[in-house]
């Protein structure tokens, strides 16, 4: 049985709960979810949405927002499983015409969030998206570590990865 890794939502608190419009649920898997807003009116997005496009991942079963992931390994099946979710996802929401023209896009973009995943299983990632001088949506990623301090009052780092 083949694995290989992937995004899994969690939740650290309920501040996912507020911030967003919809919450992914903890464990879901996770793709980046930009795509959402790449042909959208940036501009006439309310403040939820505007929190999912400046740090939310997408979960792949409920279609809700996380603030952070880890990485988690998943087994090929249900790898595809995810692929298949999100582009019939692509045809509900976005009108792609078909599985057959939506199947690459979602795999494309499951590949992309799999290649983010090459730090240890467990390690925490966030996103912050923004736009450019050229007004073109930007993403970066961070590994957020735990810290080891002697008062114990930082317990999280976040570095640039």
């Amino acid at each position: 049985m083949t694995t290989r890794k992937l995004p899994r939502t969690l939740r650290l608190d309920s501040s996912d709960l507020y911030v967003f419009k919809a919450a992914a649920e903890p464990g879901e898997w996770a793709v980046s979810g930009a795509f959402a807003f790449v042909d959208g009116d940036l501009a006439a997005l309310d403040s939820k949405d505007k929190l999912a496009l400046a740090s939310g991942w997408l979960g792949t079963d409920s279609f809700g927002r996380s603030s952070l992931v880890e990485v988690a390994e998943i087994e090929d099946a249900g790898y595809f499983a995810v692929v298949e979710r999100l582009a019939r996802h692509f045809i509900e929401i976005y009108g792609a015409p078909g599985l057959a023209e939506a199947l690459p896009a979602a795999r494309a973009e499951v590949d992309d969030a799999s290649g983010l995943c090459t730090h240890k299983t467990g390690t925490l990632l966030a996103v912050e998206r923004d736009l450019d001088e050229d007004g073109r949506l930007r993403e970066r990623f961070r590994v957020i570590r735990p810290e080891r301090a002697d008062d114990h009052a930082k317990i999280w780092e976040i570095v640039e990865d």
